[in-house]
């Protein structure tokens, strides 16, 4: 089996190398850097799913003797009133060399209030959080859901999470029509 991974992100290919693991499954991983198809800080749920599916879509192409490719993505979601809390979204989708297409999302926390002025100014949820933990690359490393999880679920975890949720919807299905 051949698995292609929409991104060379360490938290997003090491949580598919990590579920291919948990899951016993015989597969080749491949990394491929491919664009999301969206904005770099995706702001709604919709936008979010649509650079998963992008991801999967555009990986899909790239190796064509995959069985399936997976596309991860995070983004927030901006509440509809001031007072709203700005919230962290993940989104996974899987496609699979027969065209079908499953989706599915992750955890979901509160970030800072103070966040919401800067995301809605232009700034990535990533570049934000480098700067409030003074460090570089948290995004490849444990994100916001780990920082203001104290380390209790890190970006890699969830996203292994969402990962097996996919390939078990995907295995489901394979049983299913044979």
């Amino acid at each position: 089996m051949k698995v292609v991974v929409g991104s060379r992100n360490p938290a997003k290919y090491g949580a598919v190398q990590d579920a291919m693991r948990e899951l016993e499954m015989e597969a080749e991983a491949i990394a491929l850097e491919v664009e999301s198809g969206v904005s770099k800080q995706p702001m709604t749920d919709q936008e979010t799913i649509e650079g998963a599916l992008h991801r999967a879509r555009a990986a899909l192409k790239e190796i064509e003797d995959a069985d399936f490719a997976i596309g991860l993505e995070g983004g927030v979601v901006l509440g509809s009133t001031p007072s709203s809390r700005v919230m962290v979204c993940n989104w996974g989708a899987l496609v699979a060399k027969d065209g079908k297409e499953y989706i599915t999302g992750g955890a979901r926390i509160a970030l800072p209030d103070e966040f919401k002025k800067e995301l809605l100014a232009g700034k990535e949820l990533g570049d934000l959080m480098d700067e409030y933990c003074q460090r570089k690359d948290i995004r490849k490393h444990e994100g916001a859901l780990g920082i203001f999880t104290d380390g209790a679920v890190s970006r890699m975890e969830m996203f292994q999470h969402v990962s097996k949720l996919l390939i078990g919807q995907w295995r489901y299905n394979v049983k299913k029509q044979a």
